[in-house]
């Protein structure tokens, strides 16, 4: 199965939201957990499946992590061979916020508009 190339979704800025996310998250094993599903999202690709990753709608999926009986998801859509991720953030209730999804239906098309644009590259990323 060929490797899956995963990028991160970049703002008009240039910074990535995810990686914001993943800075701050108070817990070193959630975060380990996140990247370790972003990893199997490039082994994997369209493979991936629950309890690992899920479809939500619209052409957006779910990584899914969880620790301490904190739920974590990390949303992602595929342009062509890539998967790209949207943000991340903690689910509260039994549902994904139907805002976050909206939030990442918007980024895929603002990416599939400028794949370029909206890749996020080291060292682009602006601090704040």
């Amino acid at each position: 199965m060929p490797k899956t190339e995963v990028v991160i979704f970049a703002e008009e800025d240039g910074s990535a939201l995810l990686l914001s996310w993943l800075d701050g998250l108070q817990k070193e094993k959630a975060r380990y957990k996140c990247i370790v599903r972003i990893e199997r999202l490039g082994v994997m690709g369209h493979e991936l499946r629950r309890p690992e990753a899920d479809f939500l709608r619209d052409g957006i999926h779910e990584l899914r992590a969880s620790w301490e009986g904190v739920q974590y998801r990390i949303l992602y859509f595929f342009s062509g061979q890539r998967a790209v991720i949207s943000h991340g953030f903690v689910k509260e209730k039994d549902v994904v916020p139907p805002k976050e999804i909206q939030s990442a239906i918007q980024r895929k098309a603002r990416f599939e508009k400028d794949p370029e644009k909206h890749t996020y590259r080291e060292g682009s990323r602006e601090e704040g």
